[in-house]
């Protein structure tokens, strides 16, 4: 690792997982393991999940390594995998999708995030990727919501999941690619369940909880070998350890200030807890996450978005990145993060008018929360309002109060319309109330109206049905900032360690891998690592988790071809002359701990 990666990473966070330099390990036969494995992931979300899956079922044997219960950011999500291609669900409701109609759509989403090839890989590998989440237990559904919305209600499971059908002719035929998992309640939860099971009934893997890697261990020519694994100690210590990270999750929407005592208390207990455990491994996997949670780094790389609300959890904390640069890794695309304002539901609220502090228009209101997010957060400092007429507002507040949509959507829907507007019977006296420039204000509703009469956004590109003549007075500002405690603008960051596109391996900056180590979901650049719609973040997760686990399952069939190579010559000679032998050795699968 270079002094200059050194100093970026050091990190002074009260609750931020401690990451020392890689031991150097000269001769690790003669190194004292505490354990040994195939393959060691670390981090247990969805990620991490399809990583030890896809490495048991090559016949490897797997460690996973978990700060908490298990769960991470997806267990957290909307359970949305996106996919298509012609899925079963897409052709049940009726859709017709092909992989290179998706890949012309994802192309303008992806950006350089990942190459060409790399996009039509996955694009290609869509109805097989959503087959393989089935055969571990994972159902979908055809059901489709009756109209555009940013999570589908409880009985639809199928849905227009980022911009695919935004505005009055797109340019590549739209398909509803947003594959939410079926069950009860919030689907993230039932995903990560589903996988959980699927991970418990493998005998190829063991988990290994309240524990966190701090340190990689490297032989002399820097191929990782293993890791340092901290564990709290079983019995009361770990039972606190739970209770705090509960706690802290639990508290954080409603009080998160108390929420980050409770972290803080937690990362305490941790360094005063904890013992080392050194673990062999053939191939190390960092599915940590993203660093949403270490303000440090965020402060860093990407400071417009310290006011956004940290959609994630508290081992959210950039551990899996650091643990890669001390390793030789770099980390890549840090400033990219995805702001979600939704304003739909209630579908009223997207026929509004959205403007920036000034009173200008700057975006067009139909699109994809995370599109809109990033906007208001890049080029208006994260400040917005929606504007509203009298007719849109009974309208929305009509929805809120129907009981079909999730409280999560509802709840902080309705406070900010009751409690949050500003009113005023002219639009003159509404731009005085939000501090807007009066004129501007006008001019943008002006030429808002006209496209409306028209049917023709030539601004924005709006659909004519989604546009709205905004005449009935009073008018309403709702604040949608970034900085809004009342309507929270959730963030997660995309940006991670550079990979190899086919295994997941870490690169370094000089060229080739870091042997022997991996990262995967939001702890590595991918798919979703320049701009977010709905399940691709976690599409991607399951992507690179299954390549990397893949890939590990060979580095252990490798490092064994490579044993039973150096053990060869002492077989033959411990064997020569007697009739009837082969002279090769048996080497274990996997040696006895020491």
């Amino acid at each position: 690792m270079n002094a200059a990666n050194a100093r970026v990473f050091v990190e002074a966070n009260t609750s931020a997982t401690p990451v020392e330099p890689p031991l150097v390990v000269a001769d690790a036969g003669a190194h004292r393991w505490d354990d040994v494995c195939g393959v060691l992931v670390a981090g247990f979300g969805a990620a991490g999940a399809c990583a030890a899956l896809e490495a048991a079922q090559a016949g490897a044997r797997v460690r996973i390594v978990e700060r908490f219960e298990g769960g991470g950011a997806s267990a957290k999500s909307g359970g949305v995998v996106y996919a298509g291609g012609g899925t079963p669900y897409q052709r049940e409701a009726g859709y017709t999708d092909t992989p290179e109609a998706m890949a012309a759509y994802l192309q303008g989403e992806v950006g350089d995030a990942v190459s060409q090839a790399a996009l039509e890989r996955f694009c290609n590998g869509s109805v097989a990727q959503l087959a393989w989440l089935e055969r571990q237990g994972v159902r979908f559904g055809a059901a489709m919501p009756e109209r555009k919305t940013s999570y589908p209600p409880e009985r639809a499971f199928l849905y227009y999941s980022g911009n695919e059908a935004v505005g009055d002719a797109p340019a590549v035929p739209p398909a509803p690619r947003g594959h939410r998992t079926k069950g009860r309640g919030m689907s993230g939860r039932v995903l990560f369940e589903t996988l959980r099971h699927a991970v418990e009934a493998e005998p190829n893997i063991e988990i290994l909880r309240h524990a966190g890697v701090r340190r990689l261990i490297v032989d002399a020519t820097g191929r990782v070998i293993g890791a340092q694994v901290w564990r709290v100690e079983p019995g009361r210590a770990q039972r606190q350890h739970a209770r705090l990270a509960r706690w802290a999750d639990k508290l954080h929407n409603g009080l998160p200030a108390l929420a980050d005592r409770l972290r803080a208390a937690l990362h305490r207990l941790e360094l005063r807890a904890s013992r080392p455990l050194d673990i062999r491994a053939d191939a190390v996997v960092l599915a940590t996450g993203g660093f949403i949670f270490n303000r440090e780094m965020l402060a860093r790389h990407a400071p417009r978005y310290l006011a956004n609300w940290r959609l994630g959890t508290t081992g959210c904390d950039g551990s899996g990145i650091r643990l890669g640069v001390s390793a030789g890794g770099v980390a890549d695309s840090m400033e990219r993060v995805s702001a979600w304002r939704f304003i739909n539901p209630p579908f009223a609220w997207a026929r509004g008018c959205v403007v920036d502090a000034r009173g200008e228009r700057f975006c067009n209101e139909e699109v994809y929360g995370a599109t809109l997010g990033h906007a208001m957060c890049e080029t208006r400092d994260g400040r917005a309002w929606l504007i509203l007429d009298a007719a849109l507002v009974r309208e929305a507040l009509r929805e809120c109060l129907r009981g079909r949509l999730w409280a999560f959507q509802s709840v902080p829907a309705l406070m900010l319309m009751l409690a949050g507007r500003r009113r005023a019977a002219t639009v003159a006296q509404l731009a005085a109330q939000i501090g807007a420039d009066a004129a501007t204000l006008e001019r943008s509703l002006s030429a808002y109206r006209a496209a409306a009469r028209a049917g023709r956004d030539e601004a924005f590109g709006k659909s004519a049905a989604m546009l709205a003549p905004l005449g009935e007075a009073p008018f309403y500002a709702l604040d949608i900032s970034a900085a809004s405690r009342t309507f929270p603008c959730p963030a997660i960051t995309l940006g991670g360690l550079r990979v190899d596109e086919s295994s997941n391996a870490v690169l370094r900056a000089e060229g080739g891998v870091v042997a022997g180590l991996y990262a995967v979901g939001r702890a590595a650049r991918g798919l979703a690592s320049n701009h977010y719609v709905s399940g691709l973040s976690l599409a991607d997760c399951i992507w690179s988790g299954r390549q990397a686990g893949r890939a590990g399952a060979r580095e252990v069939l490798a490092a064994r071809e490579r044993e039973h190579a150096a053990a060869q010559p002492a077989a033959k000679q411990s064997t020569a002359g007697t009739p009837g032998r082969t002279g090769a050795k048996v080497i274990p699968l996997y040696p006895q701990t020491h």
